[in-house]
């Protein structure tokens, strides 16, 4: 027997899935007929703005308010800039300068690009304060270490988004920025009190609450306090009583992906986290990148089952594809903003970040050094460093555990030498090599990860960019007067 349609049509209601390619399938736009609450567009969804603009009015037709959703933080996070690095610097660069009016107008002209595709949610800000300088997920997508500066920044972030029109949806609620492990691999562990949470984690969640964020997102972490062994995203103690009830939020609860492996390991694949983030609360569903027909099909069975056999009330079910429609009711009346997106004032904001301790002099043609980072899965292969910026300059890229200084030191010759690196200080390889090439050769260091304390001795000057991203990458190559 097939599903009963009233009860495929309410479970699609809580889906947001994802399609492959630039093109959004068939089957794609069939599902929103159906009662499918929107997708979510990734990078491999995204060549040019027209592209996207087509795409979106294509979704549109499948349903007129269907919730188009995606990840343009800005920094090291972007989708509509995949290709390049995005225009904009990060939350790290703009909670250092700490212009709140600047944090605004950035993320409305953010917003203003995002309505003139089409794209209605944007799921962004971070808002998670990195308190953990070994955090290989949030650093620099984080305002930073201080919860009232983050908290100031977000609530801003989120005024700017929805003044252009686009419902902002703040994460990783109840806070991922203490985690040393990454939730697209492992379920991370904060092993804090609610006290701790309260005064280090969930300022900037009461913010965005009070600024009248429409969304938020659970983030797959594990807090022993409140959740046990499970992860935040299948907490009624996280997502109800502290986000509801306490902190008095009434818009949708987005998860975060549900096939990584924080929720899909936890929960023994997508489906049954579907049904395990509805019993606890949550209202929106992302699925993840990688969707098909099937797979979403599989999902609402499998929730369809769970109202079947009593794992799931149907009152629960019906209220949170009733804050899936308002939200796609408030995205539609909010209807884009005649603002249009800045792409200038990114670059000047990222020039207002740069920090240089040290004397940027004796630069000339400097052979520059990009060390190898991986990157997260959250940041995708988003190109990153000073090279698009360079005028006459020659640059090579080496692995930190694969070069020894006197390769580099031949290499330059009497030039000096530019490093460019992220993270540099949990880079493997990376602070040895900083070392012992300073010790010999004058260096001049460019780090555009999380700026934690970490210096090295005997370098001439170091430069923090706070994020990678191209507007990052301009300003520093600007600075070292490499751009001819």
């Amino acid at each position: 027997m097939g599903l009963d349609p009233g009860l495929r049509r309410l479970a699609l209601g809580t889906l947001l899935a994802a399609y492959p390619g630039p093109v959004p399938p068939d089957w794609a736009v069939d599902l929103l007929a159906d009662g499918l609450a929107g997708h979510t567009l990734f990078g491999t969804n995204v060549h040019d703005p027209a592209q996207v603009a087509a795409s979106t009015a294509a979704l549109r037709a499948g349903r007129p308010d269907v919730l188009i959703a995606i990840d343009e933080e800005g920094g090291d996070v972007t989708r509509l800039a995949h290709a390049t690095g995005s225009p904009y610097p990060g939350n790290a660069a703009l909670g250092a300068i700490g212009d709140v009016a600047l944090t605004r107008r950035v993320y409305r002209s953010i917003g203003a690009e995002l309505a003139a595709l089409g794209i209605t949610v944007n799921l962004a800000p971070t808002v998670d304060v990195n308190t953990a300088d070994e955090n290989p997920v949030i650093g620099t997508r984080s305002f930073g270490a201080d919860p009232v500066r983050v908290a100031a920044h977000s609530a801003a972030a989120v005024t700017g988004l929805q003044a252009a029109g686009v419902a902002a949806c703040a994460k990783h609620f109840p806070g991922h920025g203490a985690t040393v492990t990454d939730s697209h691999h492992e379920l991370p562990t904060v092993d804090a009190p609610l006290s701790l949470l309260r005064q280090r984690d969930l300022p900037p969640f009461a913010a965005v609450v009070a600024a009248g964020a429409r969304a938020v997102m659970t983030a797959h972490i594990r807090v022993p306090s409140l959740t046990g062994t499970d992860p935040a995203t299948f907490s009624r103690a996280v997502l109800v009583d502290l986000l509801r009830t306490d902190l008095g939020f009434t818009g949708a609860v987005i998860t975060d992906a549900l096939e990584m492996k924080g929720a899909a390991v936890a929960a023994g694949g997508v489906g049954p986290a579907a049904v395990r983030a509805l019993a606890a609360g949550a209202d929106l569903l992302c699925i993840g990148a990688r969707v098909d027909a099937a797979l979403v099909e599989r999902v609402a069975a499998e929730i369809v089952d769970a109202l079947t056999d009593g794992r799931l009330a149907t009152a629960r079910v019906e209220q949170a594809a009733g804050r899936a429609a308002e939200l796609a009711a408030w995205t539609r009346a909010a209807g884009g903003s005649p603002a249009i997106g800045d792409t200038e004032l990114g670059y000047a904001a990222a020039r207002r970040a740069l920090r240089v301790d040290g004397v940027l002099t004796g630069l000339d043609r400097p052979l520059v050094v990009q060390l190898h980072t991986e990157s997260t899965i959250a940041e995708g292969r988003v190109p990153w460093g000073l090279g698009p910026h360079l005028a006459g300059v020659p640059e090579i890229r080496v692995i930190a555990t694969e070069t020894d200084p006197a390769q580099l030191r031949g290499l330059a010759g009497d030039r000096p030498i530019v490093l460019v690196g992220r993270h540099l200080h949990r880079l493997p390889g990376g602070p040895e090599l900083v070392t012992g090439l300073a010790a010999q050769h004058p260096v001049t260091v460019v780090e555009m990860g999380w700026p934690a304390q970490w210096r090295p001795a005997g370098v001439r000057a170091f430069v923090t960019t706070y994020g990678a991203s191209h507007a990052n990458g301009r300003a520093a190559a600007e600075a070292l007067g490499l751009t001819g």
